[in-house]
């Protein structure tokens, strides 16, 4: 069934499911509303975690993250890449914040090409090709993302305007493409290590991502929506 909230909108989804998701954050115990969603393609699915605004806030625009699956990454905790860190960093805005939306996406591992390409990408990332190279060595796209899915979770969720979490530029121009709104982009702020430095400069050289090491230019803003 979709939401009533969006009969106007034309969406190719429907939720598979519906429930209440305790989660244990930082040493407490949270209550999110989670629904499973599925595409047109069965296999394409995703997970929305929703801070469910209440007590005159629910006309707040939503912050948001849109986060590509990573199993290398988000359940064993690589240093390869700064999925984990991204990941923890967006939960913590969204579980203080009225209105917090986490968009799961398990089909964008790797950059939307499958756990096994980016394991063979790593292979040659170890011989000293960056990120990008190693997608065109194996005759990969460089980012095989799509977010048709994710703007129609947003449109049946009710929110066609959002706050945005990413250092992605790219991410951006896709919803918008899509119709959705990002009426500001909220820094994602991770730590650069020895393991993963190079990755985080391939980004940002020529992927166009603005990553910060250090509280970025609008650190206080994202303060402030943790607290509202």
């Amino acid at each position: 069934m979709k939401s009533s909230a969006v009969q106007s909108a034309i969406i190719e989804i429907d939720w598979a499911a519906q429930t209440v998701l305790p989660i244990e954050f930082r040493g407490r115990e949270l209550k999110l509303e989670a629904r499973a969603y599925q595409g047109k393609d069965p296999h394409d699915q995703a997970m929305a975690l929703i801070n469910r605004a209440t007590n005159g806030h629910s006309s707040m625009t939503p912050v948001v993250r849109v986060h590509s699956g990573c199993v290398t990454g988000d359940i064993f905790h690589s240093l390869r890449c700064d999925c984990y860190q991204q990941l923890q960093s967006a939960l913590e805005v969204i579980v203080d914040t009225p209105n917090g939306i986490l968009i799961y996406l398990p089909s964008h591992e790797g950059r939307g090409i499958g756990l096994v390409n980016k394991i063979r990408a790593y292979a040659l990332q170890d011989k000293g090709l960056d990120t990008v190279d190693a997608n065109v060595e194996i005759g990969a796209p460089i980012d095989a993302r799509d977010y048709t899915l994710a703007a129609d979770i947003l449109f049946d969720l009710g929110f066609p305007e959002i706050k945005l979490l990413t250092n992605n530029p790219a991410k951006i121009e896709a919803l918008q493409a899509h119709g959705i709104s990002v009426c500001e982009q909220v820094p994602v702020v991770t730590a650069p290590s020895s393991h993963n430095r190079r990755y985080l400069e391939t980004k940002r050289e020529r992927m166009a991502h603005k990553l910060w090491s250090a509280p970025p230019p609008h650190a206080d803003k994202t303060l402030e929506q943790k607290a509202a």
